[in-house]
């Protein structure tokens, strides 16, 4: 009946001390119910509980955040140059915060800039964040990691490698998924395998060239230094990269790129020198962007589970907050796997 004439405008709406008086307790207690504070027996706890459902009251969530002393906002911090990466990112957080109090709001920083440890405390403080999520290679920063913990900020980091605890950790297994890939070009018949690496002081960028080497030296396979170009995860720097393996003579007859745009830069720089994918170059990416199908012939890729992996980092962090009984045990380990298309086939033969 109270939720009726709420809905029908005949009586002001609830606030938290009619909850109180309505359950003969006190303020406090309400809103250690609300925000699900253990201080409570549950006798008294399913009392205040069962009147918010009779009334349907719905707790200020302004009046909430003050009394967590945070806000119901969930931070993304990055600096990376990989825009589909980011949306992806962006699209398994909001999947998470879907149907909760909480919404999202995003950080781009500058990680050369000697200001940018200031930049985030000041951003964490300044919007009383309730937790972040830190994408590599901000994520690599233990003293960053540091400074959330001595602001009360809870945080997990994406990572191509385990860095931090499992509660403050979402990873992937990029050394392996790589090697695989490779692997599945050395099956094909190729020998002269070009790498695309990805940008310096990136772990992924690390951890993907590992596994590209792992799988070269268990073929007994050497690797020349002319047959690795560095990029920046960019369609450019993937276009500008395949020019310098492709100009040399014998030029590769596969090139792994350390990501799909790079891969995609290759595939164009190929096509404007004549050079048929695959029955002269096999191309092989990473990641499984949208971009993979919408180029001709399709690529071939690894395919990294990001949006399944901000999901989780977001559950991490808000798991606790969203209702009893919730699923906190998110996973903290993500297998890419090798999905296979139309830029790969066996070598011409010479």
């Amino acid at each position: 009946m109270a939720k009726q004439k709420q809905d029908e405008g005949q009586t002001p709406k609830l606030t938290i001390n009619d909850i109180a008086r309505m359950a003969g307790v006190s303020k406090k207690t309400v809103s250690r119910v609300i925000n699900r504070s253990p201080l409570l027996n549950q006798e008294t706890r399913d009392k205040v509980e069962a009147i918010i459902r009779e009334t349907g009251y719905v707790p200020n969530p302004q009046a909430r955040a003050l009394a967590l002393g945070r806000n119901f906002l969930i931070g993304l911090i990055y600096d990376n140059p990989n825009v589909q990466m980011i949306l992806s990112m962006q699209k398994g957080i909001l999947e998470a915060l879907h149907g909760t109090e909480f919404e999202m709001v995003i950080r781009p920083v500058d990680r050369g800039s000697n200001l940018v440890m200031d930049d985030i405390r000041s951003f964490v403080t300044r919007q009383r964040l309730f937790g972040v999520v830190i994408l590599p290679p901000m994520s690599e920063n233990d003293a960053l990691a540091r400074m959330l913990d001595e602001e009360g900020c809870r945080y997990v980091r994406m990572g191509s490698a385990v860095l931090d605890d499992a509660e403050h950790m979402v990873t992937s297994n990029d050394r392996e998924a790589v090697a695989e890939a490779v692997r599945y070009l050395i099956a094909q018949g190729h020998r002269r395998i070009g790498l695309i690496a990805g940008p310096h002081g990136f772990r992924s960028a690390q951890e993907r060239r590992e596994g590209f080497e792992l799988a070269l030296a268990e073929a007994g396979i050497s690797l020349p230094r002319s047959l690795v170009a560095d990029g920046q995860y960019t369609f450019e720097s993937g276009l500008s990269a395949s020019e310098s393996l492709l100009d040399l003579s014998p030029r590769p007859t596969a090139i792994f790129a350390s990501n799909d745009e790079m891969a995609a830069g290759v595939l164009y720089a190929a096509r404007l020198r004549g050079i048929a994918v695959p029955e002269e170059l096999s191309i092989i990416g990473f990641d499984d962007t949208p971009v993979t199908t919408r180029v001709w012939p399709p690529l071939t890729t690894v395919r990294w589970p990001i949006v399944a992996m901000g999901r989780a980092a977001a559950l991490k962090l808000i798991g606790t907050a969203i209702g009893e009984g919730a699923d906190v045990n998110e996973p903290s380990h993500f297998s890419s796997t090798l999905i296979r298309r139309g830029s790969v086939a066996p070598p011409a033969a010479s």
